[in-house]
């Protein structure tokens, strides 16, 4: 069989039911649902970790935060942890990178003054051929295409971001994120992106590639070009999943009431950048979701050429997020909290035509997790899984079959005592009276119940059956304090079972290492 390629697409902040083809009544998504006809869609797939960084060293390394122990954005990674571009490396490929990864270097490896310890580019190991970024931090690749296309820049850079046009009709009645970018739509930062893995994709026609092509939007700030800023009517996103004021979503728990108070007064989510009137809301999840098609249609372009070359037939096409985003929903903005909305993402695996035994237009329910790619990869190309991964290979999935013993709860784990460092917060072990250490908490979810154990505040408890919106807090309900101990003793045996197992299957004998697996 002709070796495969391989399309990896991120999308940051896309939530994971935002797809037409998942049942959204209003975003469109027609080539990624194709792609999902096409191949498997898996509706009950989770991301392990917020913000980008922990939840992205979680999707390239098949590990979760206790083991790689990326706490936020900034943390470096642990150079002794394979990864999925390091894997391809020595199956013969070379992984090119277009977009960025948020995943900063091991200081172990380099010099104190060594340049790739400054600055915001934190490019993955094992991408050696980077073919340009773009993010909040870095936008100069961007820049420099939009300077070759006659395109007037900005003094700041950064304004090509934040900076709208100025005095648009109807940006007073409809919030501040109805407003365009300055630039065109064939100009905007996912064009660029687009152009780039189009560019690599010709050029490497002749021989097996991997792309990773990771766009920066939907993330915010939620500024879309014509005609995605007015795709979509406010009055026709979802309402709001939230408490009737800021004051009764608080009193679920103390941190809850942390993340509200901060998010409106400090940071880059405050009140003067992001109204939390109903009417600016709507318009930013209307922004939103054009931000979503836009890469939708980007992505319908790269399918395009794929096609148009040939290569469509022999090529792995994979999309998934890093995390969601709250959007409004429990009066929240950012990724940030223990809600479903910050950790449900989407996943779609399309095997090429030439892996006979494929199972196209599958949608998966079971509950699937980021930390599942890397081995799912290898178990693809036919190589070795990494005794550090935690996840398991979706490959009986993608042939339509059912893997035997499958999980039937979902993880993640957030540790938050960077928030004032990162996001410009009031310190929030001060704030909530606690340790730094204590500045986390993990989660465990089935189909019926949630269970939240923070290490230094109270616990939480759901029953989602019942109360799908996560609203009524059930820890002290007599009802269910026996559930409510079941589920801390099954998050127990899960951290238990996923401690460092390196070399647990090795041991040194008198006739030398004996490997016992």
């Amino acid at each position: 069989m002709k070796p495969m390629n391989l399309l990896f697409i991120a999308a940051d902040q896309w939530r994971g039911d935002c797809l037409s083809i998942a049942g959204h009544p209003t975003v469109r998504t027609p080539h990624l649902d194709a792609i999902a006809k096409d191949g498997v869609l898996f509706q009950n797939h989770f991301a392990q970790s917020i913000p980008c960084a922990p939840s992205r060293a979680s999707l390239y390394t098949g590990t979760y935060l206790n083991r790689h122990r990326v706490i936020e954005n900034g943390v470096p990674l642990n150079a002794e942890l394979a990864n999925i571009p390091q894997a391809f490396q020595k199956l013969g490929y070379e992984p090119a990178l277009v977009g960025y990864t948020d995943t900063a270097p091991d200081p172990r490896q380099f010099v104190p003054d060594d340049p790739a310890l400054k600055g915001n580019i934190r490019i993955l190991p094992g991408f050696d051929n980077f073919l340009g970024m773009s993010s909040e931090h870095v936008p100069r690749y961007w820049a420099g295409w939009l300077k070759d296309r006659g395109y007037q820049l900005p003094d700041n850079l950064r304004d090509l971001y934040y900076e709208p046009v100025k005095d648009y009709p109807g940006a007073e009645r409809r919030g501040n994120t109805f407003a365009p970018a300055p630039y065109k739509k064939e100009e905007s930062d996912s064009a660029f992106l687009t152009d780039r893995a189009e560019h690599f994709i010709r050029e490497s026609a002749d021989h097996p590639w991997f792309l990773h092509l990771s766009y920066f939007r939907p993330h915010r700030p939620y500024l879309a070009a014509e005609p995605y800023n007015h795709m979509y009517a406010p009055e026709y996103v979802p309402d709001f999943k939230r408490r009737s004021s800021v004051d009764k979503e608080a009193a679920q728990h103390p941190f809850l009431a942390y993340l509200l108070d901060q998010g409106a007064r400090n940071g880059s989510y405050t009140e003067a950048a992001f109204p939390r009137d109903d009417n600016s809301m709507r318009q930013l999840r209307a922004t939103y979701y054009g931000l979503m098609t836009e890469i939708d249609d980007h992505i319908g372009r790269i399918v395009s050429l794929l096609k148009e070359t040939g290569q469509f037939e022999n090529t792995v096409i994979i999309f998934l997020s890093d995390h969601g985003a709250q959007l409004g929903d429990h009066h929240l903005m950012m990724p940030e909290g223990y809600f479903n909305e910050s950790f449900h993402v989407p996943l779609i695996i399309r095997l090429p035509e030439s892996c006979t035994d494929r199972q196209p237009g599958q949608m998966v329910d079971a509950f699937t997790e980021n930390i599942d790619l890397f081995p799912t990869l290898m178990n693809l190309f036919d190589a070795p899984i990494p005794r550090q991964c935690a996840g398991r290979s979706l490959m009986p999935f993608l042939t339509g079959q059912t893997p035997d013993k499958w999980r039937s709860e979902v993880h993640w784990e957030v540790d938050f005592r960077l928030m004032d460092v990162v996001e410009g917060y009031d310190p929030p072990d001060k704030v909530l009276g606690i340790d730094r250490d204590d500045c986390m908490f993990s989660s465990i979810q089935d189909k019926q119940y949630k269970y939240v154990h923070f290490a230094g505040l109270p616990s939480l408890f759901f029953d989602l059956r019942s109360d799908p919106d996560e609203q009524l807090n059930l820890v002290g309900h007599p009802d269910y304090s026996e559930r409510v101990l079941e589920y801390a003793q099954k998050m127990l045996t899960w951290r238990m079972k996923n401690d460092e197992q390196m070399m647990t299957h090795l041991v040194v004998s008198l006739d030398g290492v004996v490997n016992l697996e």
